[in-house]
């Protein structure tokens, strides 16, 4: 059997003007990540990446952690992460008599991390549901097509035995969950909630048929005894 690798980014820069920028930490944990998988031998004959900047710079630094790294970073922007900030401006209006704070929250996101992520969930829960599906705006189930493309095209050029690595993002990974598993969307999200930032997902595969192994190890980062490397954002 064939293995695949989704690993989470590293920390992204919430918060910030520009999300899509690692931090500090996030380079810190793809290094981190890349030391790790040296270390217990793995390699890769494909890498895969969306084509967000902070998933090919987790790719980038993951990958320098290795002697003898020859490989080639594709690019397919199936694996990008869906479009939070359309998600929240799309949806947010209809929801603003019953949550009135919701714009200041938003807006200083970085300091009300908690009620952000309430307020988050809540939206992503109207997104999901498919009732609030507007004009211009990706539905998730387009999401989920777009993910599922993504993975068919790898699976068709995979040899039997490959271990292939694809650097994405939580909401990838969790629509690739509910693809795999049949698990609701809502319950997969219960999950993306604590996909922690370069976490190993590992997907076996046999042709076709794919089946979940692991789900979000990061003992990479717990190894190094500094709860701070352990983030989700």
């Amino acid at each position: 059997m064939g293995s695949i690798y989704l690993i989470r980014h590293g920390q992204a820069s919430f918060g910030a003007d520009d999300y899509d920028i690692l931090s500090p930490t996030g380079v810190r944990q793809a290094e981190i990540l890349g030391a790790h998988l040296a270390q217990m031998g793995v390699s890769f004959d494909r890498v895969v990446s969306g084509d967000l900047r902070r998933q090919q710079h987790t790719a980038q630094a993951t990958l320098a952690q290795f002697a003898d790294n020859t490989a080639t970073i594709e690019i397919d922007p199936a694996f990008n992460e869906f479009d939070a900030e359309a998600v929240i401006r799309a949806l947010l209006p209809d929801m603003l008599a019953d949550e009135p704070e919701a714009l200041h929250v938003l807006r200083n996101a970085a300091q009300n991390r908690a009620e952000f992520q309430r307020l988050f969930a809540l939206i992503i829960g109207r997104w999901l549901s498919g009732n609030y599906d507007t004009p211009g705006l990706q539905s998730w189930l387009g999401f989920v097509e777009q993910v599922q493309s993504g993975l068919h095209r790898v699976l068709e050029a995979a040899g039997n035995k490959d271990r292939i690595a694809i650097f994405t993002s939580g909401g990838t990974i969790t629509a690739l969950l509910h693809l795999i598993t049949d698990m609701p969307a809502r319950q997969a999200f219960e999950l993306n909630w604590q996909i922690v930032n370069t976490s190993l997902n590992q997907l076996k595969f046999r042709g076709r048929e794919v089946a979940l192994a692991s789900f979000n190890s990061h003992t990479h980062l717990q190894l190094m005894k500094a709860p701070e490397l352990i983030t989700y954002r």
